[in-house]
């Protein structure tokens, strides 16, 4: 990932653009400092569909940091009728 001051990312915004299209993400810099990255629309869409998940996925996810434990289904004894 190349780097770009934040005053040769506005001076040159289309090289910017076509840099992110031909070799992907870029990064802006702001006095020296991560500022922000373009990223190509492909690769933002595909990073966008894999942090949806479904709230069943969410709700069951066992390194989920909600603290509410999810018993183990099956071990209950069924009483005959």
């Amino acid at each position: 990932m190349q780097s770009w001051p934040v005053q040769d990312a506005k001076a040159r915004f289309s090289e910017l653009l076509e840099t992110s299209l031909a070799e992907g993400p870029q990064l802006v810099t702001k006095h020296g400092k991560a500022a922000a990255v373009l990223v190509p629309i492909r690769q933002w869409d595909a990073l966008q569909a894999a942090g949806k998940r479904a709230l069943k996925q969410v709700l069951l996810d066992p390194a989920a940091p909600t603290g509410i434990a999810v018993p183990a289904r099956g071990g209950l004894k069924l009483r005959r009728v």
